[in-house]
């Protein structure tokens, strides 16, 4: 049997750039929302005449596309994201902006009839608006409040939910923004993790579930759970996807 500390080293040493998670392919599980965002997209896309992807990551699902629009753009702020997307979406004739989270969007008014973007981490409604032509389509399957909050406890972490995060939130902040909210669903999808190690590459991965996460600082509490795995063969947490589907009045 692997010990606690050969998954920790090799949890450590997986490469965390972009959002390609093929790594835990055996080693974790997460369903996916019922409504299926990448053929939501593709569709979108297949109509759309410009078209802008927010907070891309490394480009992986965006890259799925089939029938990109004519004009194909993409945001992400993190540089080694940048540069991945880049690359991935090269063969889309995408192109690829450097754009912070939480700043403007560096584009004119109403140039996009299409606004997309998966498990934003922040959402400037405004910005959204902005840019976004009347009667234009807002697409989006965001993080809900408490993502993963049993991963959380189990290291010990308390963390206040985000109230911009809730449904009702999200709608009235969509609202005041000047969008009309067309779908707004939440479901909890199902995760498994089957080793610490999954647990170490998800939180070196998706920063936001515990800041300032490092193996050195939760070692004991990582120890603990990867005895509750040895002894249960799993542990289950659940993720919060919104499904947010709105056009511009």
């Amino acid at each position: 049997m692997t010990t606690f500390d050969e998954l920790v080293a090799e949890g450590s040493a997986v490469p965390v750039a972009g959002w390609d998670f093929s790594w835990f392919a055996g080693r974790a599980t997460e369903r996916r929302p019922s409504w299926g965002y990448s053929g939501l997209l593709s569709a979108s896309m297949a109509t759309a005449r410009r078209a802008v992807d927010l907070q891309t990551g490394g480009g992986e699902v965006l890259a799925t596309v089939a029938s990109p629009p004519p004009v194909l753009v993409a945001t992400e702020g993190w540089p080694p994201n940048v540069a991945l997307a880049r690359e991935r979406l090269r063969p889309l004739g995408a192109a690829v902006v450097r754009a912070a989270e939480d700043a403007g969007l560096p584009f004119r008014d109403g140039v996009f009839d299409l606004v997309v973007s998966r498990h934003p981490t922040v959402v400037r409604w405004p910005e959204v608006a902005r840019v976004l032509e009347r009667g234009g389509t807002y697409l989006s399957q965001q993080i809900g409040p408490n993502s993963v909050g049993e991963l959380r406890a189990a290291l010990g972490v308390s963390v206040r939910p985000r109230r911009d995060q809730r449904p009702d939130r999200i709608r009235a902040a969509a609202t005041a923004a000047g969008l009309d909210v067309v779908d707004l669903r939440m479901e909890s999808p199902r995760m498994e993790f089957f080793d610490v190690a999954a647990v170490v590459v998800f939180l070196r991965k998706v920063v936001w579930t515990v800041p300032g996460f490092t193996v050195e600082r939760y070692r004991d509490e990582l120890a603990a759970l990867h005895r509750r795995i040895v002894t249960d063969g799993v542990f289950v947490a659940h993720s919060r996807r919104v499904l947010v589907l709105a056009r511009r009045r």
